[in-house]
């Protein structure tokens, strides 16, 4: 079998990627494993072509257009001729994409096309309260109609996406997304540093980063060694080019100032050492579709503190394996961050209870299974 991921954002040495970028390199890597083909097609970030073989996935990093206006043609149509000279050489039996990826891709006969939900543009502006881009719109619902067959990482997004967007009764198949959880691996508590937080994530609101920081006013007093890393790229206000980190700055006061450390953008292979020193790992997201970086956290037994809202209960049973919390309520995060130092004994054991559950439910070797056994269902149609 021979499998083809299409996206723009396979992790590459020396730039930010996203949620979607480490899902692809995980399963690929797994898939080979299995003895299938797998191959990932994208725009490069630098402007020229590539082309590699890593760890067995072969890569191939298109040189992106310049002409303004019709880049999105000219990327599509580069993408489209790799398809096929790649197809003519060695038959490709799947090509797997996000909600976006294949309005303007044309289908070729005996390929399926697959869709898997990771969190489109309809459904996060439909989480964050804002409006949607009739483009992006537009673009969404041709790639869905393009599409034999859909995936989801969680049943929210799957039933928040149905609620929003027209699928005509496609089923969706949910299947989680995967961790490696020798490379994350059981934490060792001797290195904990005491009081530290650790965020990790993009710096945007609906990670609810801001949230966490004005948390700390509430904290101080009480534990005046208290620290919050944040680990993360900046990023910009959806549909602008603004930077959202001034609108954060505004809300680190001197009382707290000292409090905070920027790290930066974080290599991904660093994070395991990285999550390793955290007391606690904070991540209140307003909304996700199935957070990679708390599954990492949970697969290393880390004391863990994530949201009520969207998947949150799916990925984290409250009480049993971490923390959940109204990620829009600063004070509730600090006094939830409170009991755990208060409790941390019992953290400590839910902890426990997350890797295991984590191994279970979320290991790559169970879900590769998972995905063969749907991606061979699919091709046989």
């Amino acid at each position: 079998m021979h499998i083809c991921f299409l996206t723009n954002e396979y992790p590459k040495t020396g730039f930010a990627h996203g949620g979607i970028g480490s899902f692809v390199k995980t399963i690929s890597q797994e898939l080979v494993k299995n003895n299938i083909k797998v191959t990932v097609i994208g725009i490069n970030y630098t402007p020229n072509y590539e082309e590699l073989i890593e760890d067995g996935v072969n890569i191939y990093r298109l040189k992106k257009s310049n002409i303004k206006g019709l880049i999105w043609y000219f990327n599509s149509n580069a993408i489209q001729s790799k398809i096929r000279e790649i197809h003519k050489r060695e038959p490709i039996d799947i090509i797997e994409t996000s909600e976006l990826g294949l309005a303007f891709i044309n289908n070729i006969n005996k390929i399926k096309y697959i869709i898997r939900l990771h969190g489109g543009h309809h459904f996060f502006s439909e989480a964050e309260n804002r409006p949607t881009e009739w483009k992006k719109v537009w673009q969404e619902k041709r790639s869905f109609k393009n599409a034999d067959a859909i995936l989801a990482v969680s049943e929210y997004v799957t039933e928040s996406t149905k609620k929003i967007i027209d699928l005509k009764k496609k089923k969706v198949t949910v299947i989680y997304n995967p961790i490696d959880t020798i490379r994350f691996y059981q934490s060792d508590s001797n290195k904990i540093e005491k009081h530290t937080l650790l965020f990790v994530g993009t710096i945007i609101e609906k990670k609810g980063i801001r949230q966490l920081v004005q948390s700390l006013g509430y904290l101080v007093d009480d534990y005046p060694d208290i620290q919050l890393k944040i680990a993360g790229r900046n990023g910009n206000i959806p549909g602008t080019k603004t930077p959202y980190l001034p609108i954060l700055e505004k809300e680190i006061t001197e009382k707290i100032k000292k409090h905070i450390t920027f790290l930066g953008s974080i290599p991904n292979f660093q994070i395991p050492s990285l999550i390793e020193k955290a007391q606690i790992c904070c991540y209140p997201s307003h909304m996700e579709a199935m957070p990679l970086a708390w599954l990492e956290a949970l697969a290393m037994g880390k004391v863990f503190l994530g949201s009520t809202t969207g998947p949150g209960p799916e990925a984290v049973q409250d009480g049993i394996t971490g923390f959940l919390v109204n990620p829009h309520d600063p004070k509730a995060i600090a006094n939830k961050i409170k009991y755990i130092f208060e409790n941390y004994d019992q953290a400590i054991k839910m902890g426990i209870e997350a890797r295991k559950r984590v191994i279970n439910e979320f290991d790559v070797t169970v879900l590769c299974k998972k995905n063969i056994e749907f991606y061979t269902s699919i091709s046989e149609k």
